[in-house]
């Protein structure tokens, strides 16, 4: 084991640069999250939740700047397809969309007629259709959110449909955290960080398949279960692979869920997501900072 890198699979040595090395790109928050990528700006976004603002990291000179504060908490980031900021927040209890003049528009806020707990991550399909996370963790204190108590009685996954209408998508975890969908989108993979409020939980991901036309989702079963830690949020390359947050760095997963490697990193790791021209830098929100490092491998 390097210092960076822990490989288990020699498939890993191929996904990693053995004379890379980590950069910190920015320091100084208390929970940093929700990392995206503005393609058109080359820009990083992320949420600093605790200190209620939203940063941004200049592709061109490496600047880092206050995008927004407050932001209602914002958590998970997303792109869509039209390239604008797709938001979780916490404090609104809501998720939200950048429209192109700025101003932010509620996608969702309610479900049956109740409020969100706190949307946490989200990801948009190519069919156009936004699903997204709805654990209790920004009411659950005032911290990274507004304490209160939760309306629904649950916590679960939920999919915006084109018309604006939301459906439950996933709901049997304890509090569904970091999703994403597979290369061909036929499995949405989900994180459950439930052992956060009930112990037996185990730390882990789970597949959820999806019918051919997007509308059902079959049971789901686990894929990986994390030995450090809980996994936070994720991402997936253009071969399948799973890159995701633990306590100890990245861990790299295979589409099967067989534990590749992982990058180590001094912190604890929040979320990830792939970003650049050639999307093969990974960005690395990490408790207090951001960290990015190349590797042999391209985000979706």
């Amino acid at each position: 084991m390097s210092l960076l890198y822990d490989v288990r699979d020699d498939r890993f040595a191929q996904l990693t640069h053995s004379h890379a090395r980590l950069d910190t790109l920015w320091t100084g928050g208390r929970w940093c999250e929700g990392p995206a990528y503005l393609a058109a700006g080359r820009y990083l976004v992320w949420s600093d939740i605790p200190n209620d603002r939203v940063m941004r990291w200049d592709e061109a000179d490496g600047s880092v700047s206050v995008l927004e504060q407050p932001c209602l908490n914002h958590n998970g980031h997303t792109v869509d397809g039209a390239g604008r900021l797709i938001s979780c927040e916490h404090g609104g209890r809501a998720v939200s969309r950048i429209d192109y003049d700025g101003t932010r528009h509620v996608l969702a806020g309610r479900f049956s007629g109740k409020q969100l707990n706190s949307p946490n991550d989200v990801v948009v399909k190519s069919d156009g259709t936004i699903w997204f996370s709805d654990p209790t963790y920004g009411i659950d204190s005032d911290y990274e959110g507004n304490v209160a108590v939760s309306e629904i009685g649950a916590s679960n996954v939920y999919r915006i449909n084109l018309d604006g209408t939301i459906d439950a998508v996933v709901t049997d975890m304890v509090q569904p955290n970091g999703l994403a969908f597979s290369v061909d989108e036929r499995l949405l993979y989900v994180s459950d960080t439930g052992f956060t409020h009930q112990p037996d939980c185990k730390p882990k991901i789970r597949a959820y398949p999806i019918s051919a036309d997007g509308e059902m989702i079959g049971e789901g079963h686990d894929v990986a279960v994390s030995e450090s830690g809980l996994f936070d949020g994720f991402r997936v390359d253009t071969n399948g692979n799973l890159w995701s947050s633990a306590a100890d760095g990245v861990h790299c997963f295979s589409p099967s869920g067989e534990l590749l490697g992982k990058i180590l990193v001094p912190e604890v790791v929040a979320n990830v997501c792939f970003f650049g021209p050639k999307r093969n830098r990974l960005a690395i929100c990490a408790t207090t900072s951001v960290y990015s490092i190349y590797v042999n491998a391209r985000g979706l």
